[in-house]
């Protein structure tokens, strides 16, 4: 590895801010993204148990294969399901039709029950025909080239964590909490200086730099407008170590400029034990983030969808330590104002034993993959012919519900 290569990555790695896929950052001016509207990608890592969440009460078998986790009462929503309650926060949503979900939806994957595979698999976007773990780039960013004349910053992936569907040829932008870089203007001139003989690296250079310098001014710009307001706080009473709104408040930053995009990723949804008690822990989380997000966004929530999704459900009874196993079918969250809500998409296959995917696991009944092209037709005009035939491979979505207003 050369030296300059040595040099580049770890000053881009230091900044905690970058612009990715180099061989398509040139010094060429990009023009705006040719859409108004927002969307933000969760992944909730871990596989989150989707029968606790949203609760099919209604179902006969469900209360007899969770003798404790099924105990008590969740919040009404549709006669047949109920929420859990540390999801209360996002009931008003809910009842304002702003709150959705998808049950027994999945990927393709199925019988190994890998968090990696399984992971690698929900970025990708991929089916069968595609060996897990071989696919580099993601759905996010494959749907991004086929966009003409996006900037890097239209779609920000936010985190410490590699974010598989938004790697790939399109330029994205990175940011890691917690980073700050400040430079000299002699400092800036020496990077110039060093990457003279090298334009690609150079650009790649300077707009991280340029970005960081951005993102200072709009976190000034930001944090003197909001001191006294609802998000701020929201983040001061942020449940955890914050860190979930720290990606949330920059996500609300952003998407009020020119980004149209962003992503990130939250954990502590595998519960093998104790669930009564971690669970809640995240889905307080998961609450935080979106009402961030609907607070900090103010008119733009009209215009914004949300997708929270996860690598596989879990097992459909409970185990001896209280909590569950890695399983099948699982639950899609959708939030936002440009979202359909107030409804629980999907078709019930039943917990009936004999109903179950090898006896065990929630039978996945629709590809969550169809919710996310239908989320990409419906906000951002994307053809079916490349969601099915470039973004996700080989994915019908005909018969997927419209979930965008």
């Amino acid at each position: 590895m050369s030296k300059l290569l040595m040099t580049r990555r770890r000053f881009l790695a230091t900044t905690g801010c970058s612009v990715a896929a180099a061989p398509a950052m040139t010094p060429m001016a990009f023009a705006s993204a040719p859409w108004d509207t927002r969307l933000v990608v969760l992944i909730l890592r871990g596989g989150m148990d989707g029968l606790d969440v949203v609760r099919p009460i209604g179902d006969p078998a469900f209360a007899e294969a969770r003798p404790t986790l099924a105990a008590g009462d969740g919040l009404p929503l549709d006669g047949f399901y109920t929420l859990h309650p540390a999801l209360a926060p996002l009931h008003p949503l809910w009842e304002a039709g702003e709150l959705g979900f998808a049950h027994a939806v999945s990927t393709p994957y199925r019988d190994k029950r890998s968090h990696f595979d399984g992971q690698d698999l929900l970025e990708a976007g991929t089916g069968f025909d595609v060996t897990t773990g071989a696919t580099r780039d993601g759905w996010l960013n494959r749907m991004l080239q086929h966009v003409p004349g996006l900037e890097a910053d239209t779609a920000y992936a936010i985190g410490r964590e590699d974010l598989l569907m938004l790697a790939g040829a399109a330029p994205v932008a990175n940011w890691t909490p917690g980073t700050r870089l400040d430079l000299s203007p002699q400092a800036r001139r020496l990077f110039e200086m060093i990457y003279e003989e090298h334009p690609v690296y150079q650009a790649a250079v300077l707009e991280a730099l340029d970005l960081t310098e951005d993102i200072a001014a709009a976190e000034a710009a930001a944090g003197a407008e909001e001191d006294d307001g609802a998000m701020a706080a929201m983040m001061a009473e942020a449940s955890g170590n914050g860190a979930h709104m720290e990606m949330a408040e920059f996500a609300v930053e952003r998407l009020r400029g020119d980004t149209r995009i962003a992503a990130f990723s939250l954990g502590g949804w595998d519960t093998h034990g104790k669930q009564a008690t971690s669970l809640p822990k995240a889905l307080r989380q998961l609450s935080d983030v979106i009402n961030v997000m609907r607070v900090g966004l103010g008119p733009l929530w009209g215009k914004t969808g949300v997708l929270a999704m996860t690598e596989f459900g879990r097992t459909v009874r409970e185990n001896g330590s209280h909590g569950t196993d890695h399983g099948t079918g699982g639950l899609m969250l959708t939030a936002g104002g440009a979202l359909r809500g107030g409804k629980v998409y999907g078709r019930w296959p039943g917990l009936d034993e004999a109903a179950l995917y090898d006896r065990r696991d929630l039978m996945p009944t629709e590809d969550v993959r169809a919710y996310a092209a239908r989320a990409m037709e419906g906000l951002f005009g994307i053809s079916g012919n490349v969601l099915s035939g470039k973004v996700f491979p080989g994915l019908d979505f005909s018969q997927a519900p419209r979930i965008v207003l």
